[in-house]
C-alpha cells in the first residue's frame, strides 16, 4: 500500500517564506514608499528569487495589498474582519453609548496598525495600480462600516433621527467618513494628537450620530 505524501513541512516553509517576504516589503515600503519598491528589490532584500515573490504572494500590487491586510488584521489568518472576535465583541455592548466607546477603540487600534503604511504609500502620489489599491481598501472599509452599523441596528437599534433605508445609508456614509485613515493621519501625524486624543474625538463624534 502506498504511503500518503505528507506536505505539512513544505506548507510550513511556504508560510515562513511568505512571512519573510511581507516583513521585508513592509520595511521597504515604510522607508521609500510605493515607487521605491520593485519585485526585484524586494526579492534581493528578502533573500529569495523574484519568482518566489510571485509564487508566494504575487506581483507588486498583490504584495502591497497582502502587507496591508496583515497589518489590518494583526495576523495572516484567513478570517474576515467581521468574523474576528474583536469585531464581534462590539455587539456585546448593552447600549449604544457602550457600543460607541467600543467601536471608537476598535477603530483606533486598526488605524494605529495601518496608518504608517498608508502614509508612506501616499506620500509621493499614486500611480494607477496604487489608485486601484486605495479604491479597493475604501470599498472594504465601507463594507465593514455597513456591517458594524447593521449589527448595531439589529442588536441595539438606531436613534430616532435615522429614518428608513435612506437614513441608514446616510448614517453609514457619515461613520465611514469619520473612521477614514485620512482623519486619523491629519489629527495624529500632522497635528500631533495622541492616539488616545483621536479616540476621544471619534467617540464624541459618533456619540452625536448614534446616541
Amino acid at each position: 500500500m502506498a504511503r500518503a505524501y505528507d506536505n505539512t513541512g513544505r506548507a510550513e516553509r511556504a508560510l515562513v517564506t511568505r512571512g519573510q517576504i511581507l516583513d521585508t516589503a513592509l520595511g521597504l515600503l515604510l522607508d521609500g514608499g510605493y515607487a521605491a519598491m520593485t519585485v526585484a528589490s524586494l526579492a534581493a532584500a528578502a533573500g529569495v528569487s523574484p519568482q518566489t515573490v510571485y509564487n508566494s504572494v504575487g506581483g507588486k500590487p498583490a504584495v502591497v495589498k497582502a502587507v496591508y491586510d496583515r497589518l489590518l488584521a494583526g495576523d495572516e489568518a484567513e478570517v474576515a474582519m467581521s468574523d474576528r472576535p474583536e469585531f464581534q465583541a462590539l455587539f456585546a455592548a448593552t447600549d449604544r453609548s457602550a457600543f460607541v466607546a467600543a467601536y471608537a477603540a476598535w477603530v483606533r487600534v486598526v488605524l494605529e496598525r495601518v496608518a504608517p503604511l498608508l502614509g508612506a504609500l501616499l506620500a509621493h502620489g499614486a500611480d494607477a495600480s496604487l489608485a486601484d489599491f486605495v479604491a479597493t481598501i475604501e470599498r472594504e472599509r465601507y463594507t465593514g462600516t455597513t456591517q458594524a452599523m447593521t449589527g448595531l441596528r439589529t442588536r441595539l437599534g438606531l436613534p430616532e433621527h435615522v429614518v428608513g433605508e435612506r437614513g441608514f445609508a446616510r448614517l453609514v456614509d457619515a461613520v465611514w467618513a469619520l473612521n477614514a485613515p485620512d482623519a486619523y493621519d491629519r489629527l495624529v501625524r500632522r497635528s500631533g494628537w495622541t492616539s488616545s486624543e483621536y479616540e476621544a474625538w471619534l467617540t464624541g463624534q459618533l456619540t452625536v450620530l448614534l446616541t
